[in-house]
């Protein structure tokens, strides 16, 4: 199973350090998000100070973007990175497309399908020589002259993952995608019965099998070495269950373990802002559902024993700062 990790440093100057760190530490890939800080630019970076890892958005908000801006983006990170970079897409939610970013939102799922055919057309445009012909019901792009083509990518064009919790946006990233993004707030019972079962029928949809999709999977854990760091450690996620479970589309998933009526409590606590009130209500059941817990040497078995049939590659998301000592311990349990 491969492994990633977060490039968590807001600070560009820092990036090029900590990216180079990262690939000596031994992980075949590096994840950006998109938070307070753009998403690809460390990127920019990270593909100059490193030879071998992956670089991948996880995510970039695809409505707060046009797809002729990110085909753009995502085409020079290629280049950049001499093939080794992942377009990772996701939707965000209606508040912050047309309230934050001022854009349309509609249908998102639709929309995240047109979008992804959207980048491929330019990219074949650019990559491939075809006429840019694209016409769908939310993107149009029909105009493409020698000045703004960059020409045939030697490195190949990028893989696109998409995010989605969801089984219809899950369904539709395997019909069009690369790649799939397992939201953080996944349970092994969830991803079994409801986005495994999601992605093959995508995958059904556009005649391809399961070898053709990577999944990728941000698993939270809990790595610990004594009773009060396990402690610590539980007490330090609780409130990020929370905010998880406050969030309406994520009903779904408690839905699956009977724990439905958790999540319009949870919003409604968060709407006065009562957090410990909110983390109160995350039982050590809830927990263990959705946060792997393990020493440093047994982590990667404990993952391997959950999700080793599910995933393709999973980094570690956990709540308390990980020692090198520790991360080494980590990394060589699940190789």
């Amino acid at each position: 199973m491969l492994v990633d990790t977060a490039l968590t440093t807001t600070d560009l100057q820092e990036v090029p350090k900590a990216a180079a760190a990262i690939e000596a530490a031994g992980y075949d890939g590096m994840l950006t998000f998109e938070g307070q800080h753009d998403a690809m630019f460390p990127l920019l970076l990270a593909a100059e100070h490193t030879a071998r890892v992956q670089l991948t958005t996880a995510v970039v908000i695809a409505f707060a973007r046009s797809p002729m801006t990110l085909a753009q983006s995502a085409y020079d990170l290629q280049l950049a990175s001499r093939g080794r970079f992942n377009l990772g897409l996701g939707t965000q939610i209606r508040p912050h497309v047309e309230k934050r970013f001022s854009m349309e939102w509609s249908t998102p799922v639709e929309r995240m399908r047109e979008y992804v055919l959207a980048v491929r057309a330019i990219w074949s445009s650019w990559h491939d020589g075809t006429r840019l012909n694209f016409r769908g019901d939310f993107y149009s792009h029909t105009l493409m002259t020698p000045f703004f083509n960059p020409g045939p990518s030697p490195y190949g064009l990028p893989r696109i993952f998409v995010g989605g919790v969801g089984p219809r946006m899950t369904e539709t990233a395997g019909e069009v995608a690369d790649g799939f993004m397992v939201h953080p707030f996944s349970s092994e019972k969830f991803m079994r019965e409801t986005t495994m079962p999601a992605l093959e029928r995508g995958l059904a949809t556009s005649g391809r099998t399961r070898e053709s999709l990577e999944v990728g999977y941000p698993a939270m854990v809990i790595i610990a070495e004594t009773d009060e760091e396990l402690v610590r450690a539980r007490d330090a996620v609780r409130p990020r269950l929370a905010f998880y479970g406050s969030t309406p589309a994520y009903k779904i998933v408690l839905d699956a373990h009977g724990w439905g009526e958790l999540q319009p409590e949870l919003n409604r606590l968060s709407k006065t802002g009562d957090w410990p009130a909110m983390s109160a209500l995350v039982s050590d059941e809830v927990v263990d559902a959705f946060v792997t817990t393990g020493t440093p040497d047994d982590i990667g078995t404990r993952l391997l024993e959950r999700y080793g049939d599910l995933v393709q590659r999973v980094s570690f998301d956990s709540p308390i700062r990980l020692t090198e000592q520790q991360t080494a311990r980590a990394l060589a349990s699940i190789r």
